[in-house]
């Protein structure tokens, strides 16, 4: 497979530089990368714990602290997640999440330390896996058309689409904007339209097992991320060489 040499941090070629090297943002030292290409597929990527990484116990301990509970309380934990979906689907908002999970536990959180919350939660999903970034690169090297598609509140929509991640994909899907929810069909029959592909041309990445499913269950060929180099592999075994 023939390597491509890149500008560090931009995704662009020596045969054609990205909007990035355009602006002047790439750092300027070139980069071998070996391009993954996958002709006439689309690869759809999950963001959390796929692309990020997943939130430290550090950054749990800071929510547990704003929160007014133990790092480690069960009672304040099962909340968070058991009103995630409505946060996801954008049935309700940010503040009205924050109030339901104060609602289960008893807590009484003014509006300023319902902000910090949110803030603190966002932050500990902002960190990303390297090695995932690096596999994206190469398939962007590799002209390998790539989506995003997230359950996730729209909050999230501009971080996806206006940071560095945006320069990677074709189209960001969120769920909060969609009003849909992983692992439903209509979620992943929203995305094939509206990138005109049919399933056989798509490829999904989700670190949950359920998720696949679902996107496997329209046709669509489906990879449970574990890891970066697990994920490589697969990825390599359904790409062509790019042409001399």
């Amino acid at each position: 497979m023939r390597k491509r040499r890149e500008r560090a941090g931009c995704g662009g070629t020596e045969s054609g530089p990205c909007r990035r090297a355009r602006r002047g943002h790439c750092y300027g030292f070139p980069v071998t990368r070996t391009p993954l290409s996958l002709p006439g597929r689309t690869v759809i990527f999950d963001y959390g714990e796929v692309i990020s990484l997943a939130p430290l116990a550090a950054d749990r301990a800071v929510i547990a602290r704003l929160a007014g509970v133990n790092g480690d309380d069960q009672p304040f934990w099962t909340a968070y997640f058991a009103h995630r979906d409505g946060l996801d689907q954008g049935t309700a908002g940010v503040a009205a999440y924050w109030r339901a999970i104060a609602g289960d536990i008893g807590a009484d959180w003014d509006s300023a330390r319902v902000h910090e919350l949110w803030a603190a939660d966002f932050r500990s999903w902002l960190s990303i896996n390297p090695a995932t970034i690096e596999i994206i690169a190469d398939l962007r090297a590799g002209e390998t058309s790539l989506a995003l598609l997230s359950n996730a509140g729209a909050d999230f929509a501009s971080f996806f689409r206006h940071g560095p991640l945006g320069d990677f994909f074709s189209a960001c899907y969120v769920s909060g904007e969609l009003g849909l929810l992983k692992p439903h069909a209509e979620i992943y029959q929203h995305v094939l339209g509206d990138l005109g592909i049919t399933p056989a041309e798509a490829v999904f990445i989700d670190n949950r097992a359920a998720n696949v499913a679902g996107a496997e269950a329209l046709g669509i060929t489906g990879h449970v991320f574990t890891d970066a180099a697990t994920l490589r592999k697969f990825l390599a075994s359904l790409a062509a060489p790019v042409p001399r």
